[in-house]
């Protein structure tokens, strides 16, 4: 049976990653995030009823649950907790691909690493009944819970992302997730921030 190392472990990467993610998010939040809110909460709301800010239950470290906030990008729907987003999803509002494609839906979630609950940079987490069918499914799927889940992260930077249709796409997510759990440094980190940066200004063909 595979061993794997988490890089994160130790007392001293725990600290730098957590001074990191306190520093990033609360300036953002403070000097940033209040303008983004107005002018998409503008759009959200002339676009669609509902709430600008749409939360749901995810796993996180050591699979505790957390609620995760987004931008709300679809009307609301029975689904959204069962039902991942799919490339023609007729739920998606009218800025909603666009918003999904340029990651703004994600950026309230600098607030849940601010609170604790994730890390600019570590696995991305899944839906609750998800992470319970997919860890029966991939060996090792709940490694990737050995840290905190991320805004961005290895994975999503080299293409695995979107839509999962079988079960080899998840595995090949596992597998980039746990990489980054045993390679983790704080340049790694700057690596996967400035990689996702790119990847927004380029446009993601699967970032629906």
């Amino acid at each position: 049976m595979r061993t794997y190392r988490n890089k994160l472990s130790g007392k001293g990467s725990q600290f730098i990653k957590r001074t990191f993610d306190i520093l990033v998010s609360g300036i953002f939040i403070c000097l940033i995030f209040p303008f983004i809110y107005i002018i998409v909460g503008l759009l959200i709301k002339g676009t669609s009823k509902g709430p600008i800010i749409f939360k749901q239950k995810r796993n996180g470290l050591h699979g505790k649950e957390f609620w995760i906030y987004k931008f709300r990008s679809m009307r609301e729907n029975e689904e959204s907790d069962e039902q991942q987003a799919t490339k023609e999803d007729a739920r998606k509002t009218k800025i909603g691909n666009f918003m999904r494609r340029t990651n703004i839906d994600e950026i309230p979630q600098f607030l849940n690493v601010f609170l604790g609950d994730m890390s600019i940079v570590g696995p991305r987490p899944h839906m609750v009944k998800h992470t319970e069918e997919y860890s029966k499914q991939v060996d090792n799927f709940m490694v990737r819970h050995w840290v905190k889940p991320g805004i961005t992260g290895w994975s999503q930077v080299t293409g695995l992302r979107g839509e999962i249709k079988n079960t080899d796409q998840i595995a090949k997510r596992v597998e980039g997730d746990i990489w980054y759990i045993e390679h983790w440094s704080f340049a790694l980190d700057i690596r996967i921030i400035f990689m996702t940066i790119v990847n927004i200004i380029k446009g993601e063909k699967e970032a629906y």
